[in-house]
């Protein structure tokens, strides 16, 4: 799908969604097309296999935004832990291990997420988690399932190149649980310092990457079981 009009102009689906993230949230955006999010001013992001992140929406509160791209889930998590990542894997003895887990923080991007009723052809339904991959908590949804290819690699624990900018279409990107037009986003976002009982409620950001460092290890072991015995 091109993104830009015959004229070299982006295109009305584009110009929608920039306007939706200024001027209905106050988000800022990057200059181009299709339309970015810059991470590290607002917020950063936790990107992990969509089992994992179904496992632990149990942990955000009503308000946290989530966002689905093909196989992947996005949580949005106060600005600054993308940094705090790699030490908090260790302290929760998971640093040794190599877990498809990603942040995005400070300096990077992700792909602007479609609005709510944005109307386009070729946007992608997501539903429910495919059997054995639904957790306490997880929303029900109506659509096709969130297919999970069981070819894909195992990335590092924490991915922070700038190979995390995302290319692609405009909807390749969807959200789970949209933000809410006036409503700041910052005090619904899991943070490090709502350990113990944050301020305002927000969500534990300890409990978080807990609850999605397990997953992706129980995913990394039935994939590991799952390929074939070496032939001797």
């Amino acid at each position: 799908m091109s993104h830009m009009s015959d004229s070299g102009h982006p295109s009305r689906t584009s110009r929608a969604v920039r306007h939706w993230y200024e001027n209905e949230l106050g988000w800022p955006t990057v200059p181009g097309t299709p339309v970015d999010l810059p991470t590290g001013l607002r917020f950063d992001v936790l990107d992990a296999p969509v089992e994992a992140g179904y496992a632990a929406l149990r942990h955000l509160g009503p308000g946290s935004p989530v966002a689905v791209r093909a196989d992947r889930m996005r949580i949005l998590v106060a600005a600054g832990s993308a940094d705090e990542l790699p030490g908090l894997l260790d302290w929760l003895e998971w640093g040794a291990l190599a877990l498809d887990l990603r942040a995005i923080g400070e300096g990077r991007r992700i792909e602007a997420p479609l609005p709510p009723g944005t109307p386009t052809s070729g946007t992608p339904t997501f539903g429910t988690p495919a059997p054995g991959t639904s957790a306490p908590g997880a929303p029900r949804l109506t659509g096709t399932p969130v297919p999970v290819p069981a070819h894909t690699s195992v990335q590092t624990s924490v991915q922070t190149s700038a190979d995390t900018a995302l290319d692609g279409s405009q909807g390749a990107a969807v959200w789970l649980r949209p933000p809410e037009p006036g409503c700041e986003v910052e005090p619904s976002l899991p943070t490090l310092s709502a350990l113990g009982g944050g301020v305002g409620g927000a969500p534990d950001l300890v409990r978080l990457v807990d609850t999605m460092a397990t997953e992706c290890h129980r995913i990394r072991l039935r994939r590991s079981c799952a390929q074939p015995l070496a032939m001797s």
